[in-house]
């Protein structure tokens, strides 16, 4: 069972029914280049977009867009990573790796959507936060931790996308939601394959093992209750037709926020927190009685002449009489 687990091969197992290439597949497609960011979709789906900049603390952080938009009539706010189109513009937004900035920004925009009455939708598609020793300097694990922590409480419904690779700490910054939904090639966990194949194995030679046994993909996040609704994309990929794609996601955020909705907003927190606790359930095993004390060897001595049988009188004595004081 490890073996299979693993993508170990057995004497007469081919290669080509190996389960790990098509893990890998949907890896490969998570990262595609070409798949749509955040900007490009709430475009396609929105009927019109206003993108919000600054966190008032310390700057603007290209890597996360944000601002305020109206799908379908219905006023929303918008928060998602944002990976740029050519090398020219990933250099501006970083990679799509934020910095504790993007956060605080995304912070921001939340506060709003709370004082207005207006939903959530995020956008996840990130591997991770920059671990650059800027971000660190910044207070990059106070800020996800902050995002957690608000968005775990904030009063109004929360629709979580994740489009792409949900990486680590990075993506659930952005990722607490009522609803978690997937497009069918995207990732999910809690380190990239590379990083489990490096601890694991010390080498990132066993990524695609890593990648199986981590069970990222969309499908087996949803038998693990991780996420609520898979999407199924369309044709080779979401790349392939991205308007297509966020016609397909908006149908299903537009049914979700419906349904939020209508919960008053003390069970909805409620509910939300309850989600994500019950995430990763585990069985406590009983105790096994604890092994009997050893005892000492004399305690042992004692208990083996206490057994022995007593030794029979010489004759002519008695036993029940003091030495030396035999009757004559």
């Amino acid at each position: 069972m490890v073996d299979r687990l693993l993508g170990r091969h057995g004497p007469g197992e081919s290669r080509a029914a190996d389960p790990t290439d098509a893990v890998w597949a949907h890896v490969q497609q998570a990262r595609n280049l070409k798949r749509p960011h955040t900007l490009e979709l709430v475009k396609a789906m929105a009927d019109e977009f206003i993108e919000l900049h600054g966190d008032r603390l310390f700057g603007d952080d290209s890597a996360i867009a944000a601002g305020l938009a109206r799908i379908a009539g219905r006023r929303v706010v918008v928060i998602g990573f944002q990976k740029g189109q050519d090398t020219e513009e990933n250099i501006r937004r970083n990679f799509g790796l934020p910095h504790p900035e993007g956060y605080r920004k995304a912070m921001r925009v939340m506060d709003l959507a709370e004082r207005y009455a207006m939903p959530v939708l995020t956008f996840v598609d990130v591997q991770g936060a920059f671990p650059g020793a800027a971000a660190e300097e910044r207070g990059i694990a106070e800020a996800i931790a902050k995002s957690v922590g608000l968005m775990s409480r904030l009063r109004t419904p929360i629709v979580v996308v994740i489009t792409g690779e949900g990486g680590s700490g990075g993506a659930l910054g952005l990722a607490v939601g009522d609803a978690i939904i997937a497009l069918e090639n995207s990732i999910y966990s809690v380190i990239s394959p590379e990083g489990c194949a490096a601890i694991l194995w010390r080498s990132g030679e066993q990524s695609h093992q890593a990648a199986m046994a981590m069970k990222v993909t969309a499908g087996e996040q949803q038998e693990l209750g991780i996420v609520d609704v898979v999407i199924p994309e369309p044709g080779e990929g979401a790349h392939t037709d991205p308007v297509e794609t966020a016609r397909r996601i908006k149908e299903i955020v537009l049914e979700r926020f419906d349904v939020l909705g209508r919960i008053p907003l003390d069970e909805l927190v409620e509910a939300r927190f309850k989600k994500f606790r019950v995430m990763g359930p585990y069985v406590v095993a009983d105790r096994p009685a604890p092994p009997p004390e050893r005892t000492g060897i004399a305690d042992r001595l004692r208990g083996l002449l206490s057994n022995m049988p007593s030794m029979p009188s010489l004759p002519g004595t008695r036993r029940d009489v003091p030495p030396g004081r035999e009757e004559g």
